[in-house]
């Protein structure tokens, strides 16, 4: 039985078809039945594996990025360092360990977590319980808007992909909404708003999907006002594609599996690919300078990655040598099944920081 299934059936016997980003949200977030409120997806007993996962190498480097965009800063007194969607708290307990070593860095932060999941605030909570010590006090928060003023580092890994999208069909009268509905037999089922969306572009051809991550864009316009207003730099890491392109990303995924996204409501992950070019333009509107997008493996080669490999591998066992090789090639390949082309990077900033690490220089 799939509790999510009956109330969307009953959602569209009532109100009609409801367009794709309702049903991503519902699927995603729903109070009760939602995918990330029941459940850890994370791991090889998961659905899938995220880059902290593969290897604390990662969470080390984007814990010297955010310090040394702080020391870019001007190093201020008090610095909000802020995780959107923080997974397990892997990568920010995999970050403040690095950290460290940072002379003044520990004894400017305090740490803010927005998660919605209670799962996975549990998950947090143990996590970092056990590793960041008294001088990293800790906060949780249901949203963005509720971390405290003042200057800020913002972590987004693999977070926005998970953020509800519309899709828009190109037909002989123009862009139409995907819809999802049911069909003859009770099945969930895509469909088409009869009438088209006059507000979009005229380009496109018959059949072409155009995809619009008004969540993602709003969210950035939030956080780059900020950044603009208080000073500060965001970090965004995630699969997706560098310009505005054509194409149905939405896929689903179970079991580290790909799934029918209609077939099991609540039950798999869904996502689409970030439209980097897009987040881009809403920070640049909104104040915040953007730096990139660059490939997930050029920003972590940028930062040292080869080197700290290195340094694992040198007091590592034979076998754990083997093993930070295949993470580090994961992390950083172009392969079909690497994150080092697939995943980009892409950076946002106080207009006067024209220089972060791993991203060439910003050009105003």
């Amino acid at each position: 039985m799939n509790a999510l299934l009956d109330e969307l059936r009953q959602l569209i016997a009532v109100e009609g078809p409801i367009p794709l980003a309702r049903y991503m949200g519902l699927c995603l977030g729903h109070p009760v039945h939602g995918y990330y409120t029941t459940r850890d997806p994370f791991g090889a007993r998961g659905d899938f594996t995220t880059a902290p996962e593969i290897s604390q190498m990662f969470g080390e480097l984007v814990g010297l990025w955010a310090a040394e965009a702080w020391r870019l800063m001007g190093a201020p007194a008090q610095l909000r360092l802020v995780e959107l969607g923080p997974g397990r708290g892997t990568l920010m307990a995999d970050l403040l360990r690095a950290v460290r070593i940072v002379p003044g860095f520990a004894q400017a932060l305090s740490v803010h977590l927005v998660e919605t999941s209670p799962v996975l605030r549990a998950r947090q909570q143990e996590r970092l319980a056990g590793s960041v010590p008294v001088a990293f006090p800790v906060s949780w928060h249901e949203r963005f808007a509720d971390v405290p003023a003042g200057p800020a580092v913002v972590i987004a890994n693999e977070f926005f992909d998970a953020l509800p999208i519309a899709q828009f069909v190109r037909t002989d009268r123009g862009w139409h909404e995907r819809l999802v509905g049911l069909d003859a037999d009770g099945r969930l089922a895509f469909g088409l708003a009869p009438e088209p969306r006059a507000e979009l572009p005229a380009r496109g051809g018959p059949g072409d999907v155009l995809e619009w991550p008004a969540p993602a864009a709003e969210l950035v316009t939030e956080i780059a006002r900020r950044l603009a207003a208080e000073g500060g730099a965001a970090l965004i890491v995630d699969y997706g594609y560098a310009g505005p392109a054509f194409g149905d990303t939405l896929q689903a995924v179970k079991n580290h599996a790909f799934v029918d996204p209609l077939a099991e409501p609540g039950e798999a992950d869904l996502t689409a690919h970030v439209d980097f070019a897009r987040l881009a333009d809403a920070a640049g509107s909104a104040g915040a300078a953007a730096h990139g997008p660059v490939p997930q493996g050029d920003f972590l080669r940028a930062l040292g990655i080869a080197a700290r490999a290195a340094a694992l591998q040198a007091r590592a066992s034979p076998a754990q040598a083997a093993d930070i090789a295949g993470a580090l090639e994961r992390l950083t390949g172009s392969g079909p099944d690497q994150m080092g082309t697939l995943f980009k990077a892409l950076a946002l900033s106080h207009p006067h920081l024209t220089s972060l690490p791993g991203f060439p220089p910003h050009q105003s």
